[in-house]
């Protein structure tokens, strides 16, 4: 493993970008989504998937030089169109007009329809954490896992994130509607590693913790087995009808995964209730779920989004361990 400053990870990503033909502006904000990333221990979504980025632009499914476009606004309501420009700037954009439209009106909605692949979805409940805002938003995908029952793959693992501000960090959870992600289980797989819990089905239809297995059918187990296949079928009828997008079965249907559908939900905490109430609201939940008797004598029992915090002070400190030949692969394309 290599072990990478936070600063050099980040300046590296901002060259690499502005040699794609990023602006300078656009080149800072996507370094900075991934580099975050990865220093919260998102590898699989952060510097990992940082190539696979960069060849959706040079394979023509996403598009440098388009901004997003406002096709329809019904009160604290708006649906844009992303215009398949850069996902995670898109997705910024749309969580900041989102968190606009909250502090106006008490609460906000952004539905998306030609988006592209947003990498992290936390890092924009993060984002709208950081501003106050209580938040949901999730994404639909290609076909890539199946619903309950099902031998094929005839659903998304539709990542949702939700969010609540807190000043002693905030929880943000951040889950995929399959057991494990893709990414989780590519990375598990570069490591050569199992994973900890079965994943889903080999090619003989056994159970497996094997990621390579997993990944080759393709049969990820839904999260929570039927309940998160029904949610996979909601989050797809959802973010389809409000952003009047494309549906999973569409985005099936094209040569690669583009042209995504999502939406991004606000309310403003402060306008919910005063600091003090909420901050006590909280503080009540996140004491009564830490207090508890762990299983095993001497861990902690965490909530979602402290293991992120954690891991991202270990990570600023002393550097960021990245796989040998993601690294390789990095170096390689800043010097061309």
């Amino acid at each position: 493993m290599a072990l990478i400053n936070y600063s050099d990870l980040n300046d590296i990503l901002e060259s690499i970008l502005l040699k794609t033909g990023f602006t300078k502006e656009e080149s800072v904000l996507t370094a900075k989504i991934f580099a975050d990333s990865t220093a919260d221990g998102y590898h699989s979504h952060g510097v990992n998937r940082f190539p696979v980025f960069l060849k959706t632009i040079t394979d023509g499914y996403v598009k440098l030089g388009e901004q997003p476009e406002r096709e329809l606004a019904l009160g604290s309501f708006e649906r844009w169109n992303g215009k398949l420009a850069p996902g995670p700037l898109t997705a910024h954009f749309c969580m900041n007009r989102t968190i606009e439209l909250a502090k106006e009106s008490g609460m906000g909605c952004v539905a998306l329809q030609n988006g592209s692949h947003w990498m992290r979805g936390g890092s924009y409940g993060w984002q709208a954490a950081d501003a106050g805002c209580i938040a949901m938003c999730f994404t639909n995908t290609m076909p890539n896992m199946p619903s309950w029952g099902a031998k094929e793959a005839n659903t998304g693992n539709n990542p949702l994130i939700m969010a609540v501000p807190s000043e002693n960090g905030h929880i943000v959870l951040d889950m995929s509607l399959s057991q494990f992600s893709y990414g989780k289980m590519e990375k598990y797989a570069m490591d050569g590693k199992d994973l900890p819990f079965d994943g889903g089905f080999n090619s003989e239809g056994e159970h497996t913790k094997n990621p390579s297995d997993i990944l080759g059918t393709k049969r990820l187990f839904p999260t929570g087995y039927w309940k998160g296949s029904g949610m996979s079928i909601l989050v797809d009828l959802l973010v389809t009808i409000l952003s009047s997008g494309k549906s999973t079965a569409q985005i099936g249907e094209l040569e690669a995964e583009y042209g995504l559908s999502q939406v991004f939900i606000c309310f403003d905490s402060a306008q919910m209730n005063d600091g003090s109430k909420h901050k006590a609201l909280v503080d009540e939940i996140i004491n009564h779920i830490t207090s508890a008797m762990p299983e095993q004598e001497g861990r902690t029992i965490e909530f979602p989004g402290s293991q992120t915090k954690k891991r991202r002070v270990e990570h600023m400190k002393n550097g960021i361990p990245i796989n040998d030949n993601v690294w390789e692969e990095i170096l390689r394309l800043s010097n061309q």
